[in-house]
C-alpha cells in the first residue's frame, strides 16, 4: 500500500479505511484467481510429467534397437523428447511462479487483516471523544511524513549520485569515441576512467536497493541482512559499528523482520547523522539477543546525546515511529540519553518461532 498516493487521495481516516478495504477486497479476488490457475497449472504439469515419461521410455526402446529403426521415426522421437522437456521446463516455472504469488497475496491479506483489526481495536475515527486527534489518527500522519521524508532523502541522494553519474557517462562516451579517431591510447585511458566511474556507480545503486529493500530480508531472513548492512554502513561511512548476536538464530514472521530491520536502520543512521563532527570516535554497537520467545535489540553510541524530555516535542519522529510499531507488536521500547554521554535505545518484541521450511513472500 503506498500511503504517499493515500495522502494526496484521502482526507479522512474513514477515507483510509475504505481504501485499505478496497485493497484487501482486490487481494482476496487475486488470490482467488491464482489459485484456480495454480490447479490448472497443477493438472497440466502432471500429465506433461506422464508424456515425458512416456516418450523417454520409447527413446530408451529406441536406443536398444537403434539398427533396426528408421531415421526418420529415430529424429521425430527425439524432437517430440525434446519439445516434451521444454513444455515441462516452461510449466514447472510458471507454477513455481503462481505458488509465490499465491504465498505473496496470503502474506498480504494477513497484513491487511492486521491493519484492519489494529484500526478497530483504537477505536477509529478521526477524533476521539475529546474532539482531539486520535491515537491511530497521530501514527498514521506519522506514518506518510516519515515515508516521505525518506523518500525525498532517497530522491536527493539518487539525483546526487546515479544520476549525475549517467549524465558524466554520456559525456565520457562521447569523449571516447572522438579520441578513438585521433589517439587510441588516449582513448584507452578514458576508457578504464569510464569502467571505473561505471563500477562506482554501480555499488551505489546496490546501497540504494539494499536501504530501500534488501532482497535478503526476504531470502535469507532478518540476521544474515542485518550483517550485510552493518558491513556496508562501515564501508560507506567508515564509523567503528560492532554488531553481537546472541541466541539461536532463526527466522521471524516477515513484519517482524521488517520491523526490526527497519529500527536498527533508522537508529544506526540517527547516531551517525547526528554525531557529524564525531565520525573519528563514534562507536555504534548494535546487539540483538534473541530468545525463547521474546527478541530484544539494542543500538547504543557514545555520541553527545540529547534530552529525552524533547521528544515528544516535535522532536524524535523516528523514535517516535519506532515505539508504535513496537507497541503494536505487544513490545516495550526504552530510551537512555543525556547530553555528552551518548544514547541507548532498547526494545524487545515477542514472537512466535517460524519453521525454517516456511516461504516468506515480499509484500
Amino acid at each position: 500500500m503506498d500511503f504517499g498516493q493515500l495522502k494526496k487521495e484521502t482526507s479522512t481516516l474513514a477515507d483510509f479505511e475504505k481504501n485499505l478495504q478496497d485493497e484487501l477486497d482486490q487481494a482476496k479476488r487475486s488470490l482467488s484467481e491464482v489459485s484456480l490457475m495454480l490447479e490448472q497449472s497443477q493438472a497440466e504439469l502432471n500429465k506433461l510429467t506422464q508424456r515425458n515419461a512416456a516418450i523417454t521410455g520409447h527413446l530408451q526402446q529406441i536406443q536398444q534397437q537403434f539398427d533396426s529403426v528408421p531415421r526418420s521415426d529415430i529424429q521425430m522421437t527425439y524432437n517430440a523428447a525434446l519439445d516434451a522437456q521444454q513444455r515441462l521446463l516452461v510449466m514447472r516455472g510458471q507454477l513455481e511462479k503462481l505458488q509465490n504469488e499465491q504465498t505473496h497475496l496470503e502474506k498480504i491479506i494477513v497484513y491487511y487483516e492486521r491493519v484492519q483489526n489494529y484500526l478497530i481495536s483504537l477505536n477509529l475515527g478521526g477524533k476521539n471523544k475529546s474532539g482531539k486527534p486520535s491515537q491511530a489518527s497521530n501514527m498514521f500522519e506519522m506514518l506518510i511524513d516519515v515515508q516521505e521524508s525518506e523518500r525525498q532523502r532517497l530522491s536527493r541522494q539518487m539525483h546526487d549520485g546515479p544520476v549525475q553519474a549517467l549524465s558524466n557517462f554520456i559525456f565520457q562516451t562521447e569523449i571516447v569515441s572522438r579520441y578513438f579517431d585521433l589517439d587510441v591510447n588516449k582513448a584507452r585511458e578514458e576508457l578504464t576512467v569510464l569502467r571505473t566511474s561505471a563500477m562506482t556507480t554501480f555499488q551505489n545503486v546496490r546501497d540504494f536497493i539494499l536501504e530501500l529493500r534488501p532482497m535478503m530480508l526476504d531470502d535469507l531472513g532478518l540476521l544474515p541482512t542485518i550483517r550485510r548492512y552493518v558491513d556496508a554502513f562501515k564501508d560507506q561511512s567508515g564509523l567503528d559499528v560492532n554488531l553481537n548476536i546472541i541466541g539461536q538464530e532463526q527466522r521471524f514472521d516477515q513484519y517482524i523482520e521488517v520491523m526490526i530491520f527497519r529500527a536498527i536502520q533508522e537508529l544506526v543512521g540517527n547516531a551517525a547523522r547526528h554525531n557529524p563532527d564525531r565520525t573519528t570516535k563514534l562507536k555504534i554497537k548494535v546487539q540483538i539477543n534473541i530468545g525463547d520467545n521474546l527478541v530484544r535489540v539494542e543500538v547504543s553510541d557514545n555520541g553527545k546525546g540529547f534530552v529525552t524530555e524533547t521528544l515528544g516535542a516535535g522532536g524524535g519522529l523516528g523514535l517516535k515511529l519506532i515505539r508504535e510499531r513496537v507497541e503494536m507488536l505487544g513490545g516495550s521500547m526504552e530510551v537512555e540519553s543525556t547530553r555528552g554521554q551518548g544514547c541507548r535505545v532498547s526494545f524487545q518484541i515477542p514472537f512466535q518461532p517460524v519453521s525454517q521450511q516456511e516461504p516468506v513472500s515480499n509484500y
